[in-house]
């Protein structure tokens, strides 16, 4: 039983990895927009999509990550300017804009079954050697999206901390009015955020589908649970807390699939949901005044 929850423990790092990237960027959106996008997930779908066309035309799946994550950044920034800001300048209930977001969501779902059909796809075999160390079992492709993951993690921590641009996003972020007052151009620096976190949703989209036997297009929204716990969790506009809750629910939900039933990871991560909102609604890291911004 120890080597069994050991294992799981492994593969819910691995999974946990993923979980962070796809939060991470779910975090600095609402963040930077105060804007909850469940396009999120299926922009995610496209991601994986796209990453499946250019592994299809002989790029490297590494590669293809890269790329997907890119492009998937551009049309993040295109969807914000072009249909999300719009409705903020005109007042729009934050509601009616969550609304907005699931719909969206949708038809971006039924163009991709419009151009790749609704049959489930497959990376092909991605996942390489196999590697034992500390008891836990992991593939190379596992391995290499966990050392993926920490190094965009770092990438991402030092142009918070140590950059200007990053000064500014969490400027803008804390108080948009007092950062255009002192010159910032918040709508720059919003464009910047959403690009980032477009980047961080296509690659985790692309990494989803290669730890993935298949996928279709409910990939993504149905991920989105699990990425909105762990954004809850660490404390929802809090990017280093999106990390430690990717963890968290990942472990969490593979530690219920290896002595329950599979299917009891999404149960997991509805229920780490349900749990931190009753008891600690600003999460592990998260602030009140971000809490009620969400509840608003």
């Amino acid at each position: 039983m120890l080597v069994q929850a050991v294992e799981a423990i492994g593969f819910g790092i691995a999974t946990g990895a993923v979980i962070a990237l796809g939060a991470v960027g779910f975090s600095v959106q609402f963040g930077m927009s105060n804007i909850l996008n469940i396009t999120y997930g299926s922009l995610m779908t496209l991601g994986a999509y796209m990453g499946l066309y250019l592994i299809d035309r002989g790029i490297n799946a590494w590669v293809a990550l890269l790329i997907a994550g890119m492009v998937i950044g551009v049309v993040s920034v295109g969807f914000h300017r072009w249909l999300l800001a719009p409705l903020v300048r005109k007042g729009t209930r934050a509601f009616a804009i969550v609304i907005v977001t699931v719909s969206a969501g949708v038809v971006l779902q039924y163009v991709i079954v419009a151009f790749a059909g609704p049959d489930a796809k497959s990376y092909g075999e991605q996942s390489g050697q196999t590697f034992r160390f500390a008891g836990f079992l992991l593939t190379a492709s596992q391995v290499a999206i966990i050392v993926l993951t920490l190094v965009l993690m770092l990438g991402l921590h030092l142009l918070l901390t140590r950059t200007t641009l990053g000064r500014a996003m969490r400027a803008t972020a804390s108080n948009r009015i007092l950062a255009q007052s002192c010159g910032i151009n918040t709508d720059l620096i919003s464009d910047t955020a959403w690009l980032l976190s477009g980047a961080l949703c296509g690659a985790a989209g692309v990494a989803l589908a290669i730890t993935t036997v298949s996928f279709d297009f409910t990939l993504g929204p149905i991920f989105l649970i699990p990425m909105i716990a762990a954004a809850v969790l660490g404390g929802i506009g809090q990017p280093y807390g999106a990390m430690v809750g990717g963890l968290v629910v990942g472990i969490a939900g593979e530690l219920a699939a290896s002595f329950a039933n599979p299917e009891y990871s999404e149960v997991v991560a509805f229920a780490i949901l349900i749990l931190m909102l009753l008891l600690r609604p600003s999460g592990l890291f998260g602030s009140a005044s971000a809490t009620r911004r969400l509840a608003a």
